[in-house]
């Protein structure tokens, strides 16, 4: 998460103290994956680090692969690594510059941790014994994360990225295909789910009943509110825009023969039976630009600062000791 505007920062990182002593980095408790000039890195806290969300992720995506798994698992240490460098880089150029840390404001931020992770201090002191975390860890992880996400927004913020309009209209005239839009319906649907009390035919009987009153002037919204068994009920059966690709092949092939304002007939399917009716048909076109300057600026400003990073980091591993152990 991204901290407080550039003042905020300014009013915490104050100008370099001449003379400031080092301070120790951490002892490996165990064995070391990577030293950082004077800091370690174990494998401890490199499985740490690993959540068990990502590993059951992994395991449910190919956990039937052994050897595909075995590789995204050692990228996703790799991965691991290399963040946890960055972020060891980065709390040493903080200390080495010599910036100062208002502590009574990471007090303030570990409390409001507190209030809205835990709700009171008792049930997080419980939860951290539990996982084993000391409270110290936790608010120097806090003030930690504090630190690295200052010094990425005096690095490498988007305060400091300009997009200007020339840059915005060359990146759309030169990747015109990215904003491509597809034929697309605006789209209402009534949907009678076959239920287990009655057959299929009834099901149908009760569609049809439907579609003469909307045949005779009923309003489809009113009819979809009333009726329809999908979760777009409540917005009188419409959908959100749909294409080809994001509407189901069968109903997509039946709605999109359909013209604005259109009717179709009753659809029955194995789960029940459909009803839809055309609001409005969008040919396919490319976007035009006022629609997509803000995509663009944004991608631009993402681009721009992952740049930004990137330069940052390789200028401070340049002039840093990183050297990695074999496992």
């Amino acid at each position: 998460m991204r901290f407080a505007p550039f003042i905020v920062l300014t009013a915490l990182l104050l100008r370099p103290s001449p003379g400031q002593a080092a301070q120790p980095g951490p002892l490996a408790i165990n064995g070391i994956a990577v030293k950082v000039n004077d800091a370690v890195i174990t494998f401890r806290e490199i499985d740490g680090e690993i959540s068990d969300t990502s590993m059951r992720l992994l395991r449910s995506q190919y956990g039937r692969q052994p050897d595909v798994f075995r590789q995204k698992l050692e990228k996703l240490k790799s991965d691991t690594v290399e963040l946890l460098v960055e972020r060891q880089l980065i709390l040493d150029e903080f200390k080495n510059a010599g910036y100062k840390l208002t502590e009574s404001y990471i007090d303030e931020v570990v409390k409001r941790r507190i209030r809205n992770q835990f709700g009171d201090r008792v049930t997080m002191i419980k939860t951290l014994e539990h996982e084993g975390i000391s409270y110290e860890t936790f608010r120097q992880r806090i003030r930690e994360d504090f630190i690295v996400n200052a010094m990425e927004l005096k690095n490498a913020g988007t305060e400091r990225i300009i997009v200007s309009p020339h840059k915005i209209e060359t990146y759309y005239a030169q990747n015109s295909d990215k904003f491509k839009v597809e034929d697309e319906i605006s789209l209402r649907m009534i949907f009678l789910a076959n239920k287990p009390d009655q057959d299929a035919a009834a099901t149908k009987k009760k569609a049809e009943d439907i579609l003469a009153k909307l045949k005779g002037g009923a309003p489809f919204a009113e009819m979809a509110s009333q009726n329809s068994d999908d979760s777009h009920r409540t917005e009188g059966g419409l959908r959100p825009a749909e294409t080809r690709k994001t509407l189901r092949e069968d109903l997509a092939k039946e709605a999109f023969a359909l013209k604005a304002g259109q009717l179709s007939d009753v659809l029955e399917r194995p789960e029940g039976c459909y009803i839809m009716k055309v609001e409005e048909v969008r040919p396919a076109h490319v976007k035009p630009l006022n629609e997509a300057r803000a995509e663009i600026e944004k991608t631009l400003r993402t681009d721009e600062e992952q740049r930004m990073r990137k330069a940052w980091i390789d200028r401070l591993r340049a002039k840093s000791f990183v050297k990695s152990f074999a496992d």
